[in-house]
C-alpha cells in the first residue's frame, strides 16, 4: 500500500532488493477531492508514479464513512491477481499497524513490514542517501513542521527536522507528508508543475500538477 510518500518508497526499495517481486502499487484516495487524503496528492500522480517505477497502479477511491469496505475489496482484488501479500510503510504506530493486518491476515494475504520498529531519523536518512528526490508537500498547520513546506526532501531539511521539538522525523503522527518523484528504482522522473497552495481540513498543501513524463 502506498500514500506515494518516502517511508512507502522506502519499503518498496527495501522489498526490491530483498527479493520480492512487486508488481502493484495499490493506493486508496480520497472520493470528493481525488486526492491521497491529508496529503494533497492528485490520484494522477500516484498513478504516474507507479507507472515510472514500473509497477501497475491500482487505485480506489473512498469516504473517511467507508474506508474499510473499500480496503477490504482492493485486498480481495489483489488476491484474484495473485498477491500473495501486501507491503506497508509503518514505523512505529502500534495501533494503525494491527488495524491493516487485522484486514489483511483475514483477506488471506501476508502483512509484511520492513520498516517497523527502526529509528525514524535512520529511516529518513537513508531515502535521502538511496539517491530518492522528493518534496515535503503537506503539512499540519497545528504542528511545527508547518514551515518547512515546499522544501525538498535533503540534507539540509533532515538537519532542520531533527532540531525541531516535538516532530518526528518521519512524521508519522502526520505532522508532514512527502511525495517522491525520482531515485534509483525510478524509470524516469515524474513530471509535474507547483501550482497554488491549498489547504483542506487543518492541512496545507502544495497542489502539484500532473505533466507528461520527461
Amino acid at each position: 500500500m502506498s500514500s506515494g510518500g518516502k517511508d512507502c518508497t522506502l519499503a518498496f526499495d527495501r522489498a526490491r532488493r530483498d527479493g520480492y517481486d512487486v508488481r502493484y502499487l495499490a493506493n486508496i484516495y480520497e472520493g470528493t477531492t481525488d486526492r491521497v487524503r491529508f496529503h494533497g496528492v492528485r490520484k494522477e500522480l500516484v498513478s504516474a508514479q507507479a507507472e515510472a517505477m514500473g509497477l501497475e497502479p491500482i487505485l480506489r477511491h473512498t469516504t473517511p464513512h467507508d474506508f474499510e469496505p473499500v480496503l477490504v475489496e482492493l485486498l480481495d482484488e489483489l488476491k484474484r491477481r495473485g498477491c500473495r501479500g501486501v507491503i506497508f510503510g509503518n514505523i512505529h504506530l502500534a495501533d494503525v499497524r494491527a488495524w491493516y493486518e487485522e484486514r489483511v491476515t483475514r483477506s488471506g494475504l501476508e502483512h509484511v513490514e520492513l520498516l517497523w520498529g527502526e529509528p525514524p531519523m535512520e529511516l529518513v536518512y537513508e531515502v535521502v542517501e538511496r539517491g530518492y528526490h522528493g518534496l515535503l508537500v503537506s503539512v499540519d498547520l497545528a504542528a511545527p513542521a508547518a514551515r518547512f513546506l515546499g522544501r525538498e526532501l535533503d540534507a539540509d531539511l533532515l538537519t532542520d527536522i531533527g532540531i525541531t521539538d516535538d516532530l518526528d522525523p518521519c512524521g508519522e503522527r502526520g505532522e508532514f507528508h512527502t511525495f517522491i518523484y525520482d531515485g534509483p528504482e525510478f524509470r524516469h522522473a515524474v513530471a509535474f508543475d507547483r501550482g497554488e497552495t491549498l489547504e483542506i481540513e487543518g492541512h496545507r498543501f502544495i497542489d502539484l500538477l500532473p505533466l507528461q513524463a520527461r
